[in-house]
C-alpha cells in the first residue's frame, strides 16, 4: 500500500514538472508575439499568452497543434480533426501560424462589441480588469475561467511582459 502511494505521487509530481516544463516553454517560444500583440492593440501580453495557455493547455491540444489555433476560435467554414481514432469535420479556424491566432483574438478583442468597450475603459497593465472584462462578457461559460487565467498569469509573472509604466524608471527633471 505504501509503495503503491509513493509510485503514484511520483507520478503526479513527474506529470505536474512536465507540465510546467511544457508552459515554461510555451511562454518562452511566445512572449515576443504576445508583446507585439500587446503595442497593437493594447492587450496585456499577460491577457494573451495566459488566454492562450488555458484554451490551448500551452499549445499542446489538437485545434494548437493541428489548426494553430490558441484559443478555440470558430470560424465560417469546416476544417477536417484528426483525432487519434478517425478524421472528424469541426468549425475551428486554422491559421497559418500561431502569430495569425493570437492577432484574431486582438481582433476579436478590439472589434466584436461585445468586447470592444474592454479596450476603451482598460489600461495594457491592466491584466486583472482585462481577465475579469472578457468573462463578464461572454467569452467564456465556466465561472472559474477569469480566476484561472489570472492563477497563470501569477503562477509564470506573465504581468512583468505589460510594462506598466509605474514599473519603468522615471527620468529626472531637468531643472
Amino acid at each position: 500500500m505504501k509503495k503503491t502511494i509513493l509510485v503514484l505521487t511520483l507520478l503526479t509530481l513527474s506529470l505536474a514538472a512536465s507540465a510546467q516544463t511544457t508552459s515554461t516553454s510555451y511562454i518562452e517560444k511566445f512572449k515576443d508575439n504576445a508583446i507585439r500583440i500587446m503595442h497593437q492593440s493594447g492587450i496585456p501580453a499577460s491577457i494573451v499568452l495566459a488566454v492562450a495557455m488555458h484554451e490551448s493547455g500551452s499549445g499542446t491540444s489538437l485545434l494548437a497543434q493541428q489548426f494553430n489555433n490558441q484559443f478555440g476560435v470558430k470560424g465560417s467554414g469546416m476544417n477536417i480533426l484528426y483525432t487519434q481514432k478517425k478524421k472528424k469535420r469541426t468549425p475551428y479556424k486554422k491559421y497559418e501560424s500561431v502569430m495569425d491566432s493570437f492577432q484574431d483574438f486582438a481582433r476579436i478583442m478590439t472589434e466584436r462589441k461585445q468586447f470592444s468597450h474592454l479596450n476603451q475603459e482598460l489600461k495594457h497593465y491592466d491584466y486583472v480588469g482585462w481577465a475579469k472584462g472578457i468573462q463578464r462578457s461572454g467569452y467564456a461559460a465556466s465561472r472559474k475561467w477569469a480566476s484561472q487565467v489570472l492563477g497563470l498569469i501569477k503562477k509564470y509573472q506573465l504581468n512583468l511582459l505589460d510594462e506598466n509604466p509605474a514599473d519603468q524608471p522615471q527620468l529626472a527633471a531637468t531643472p
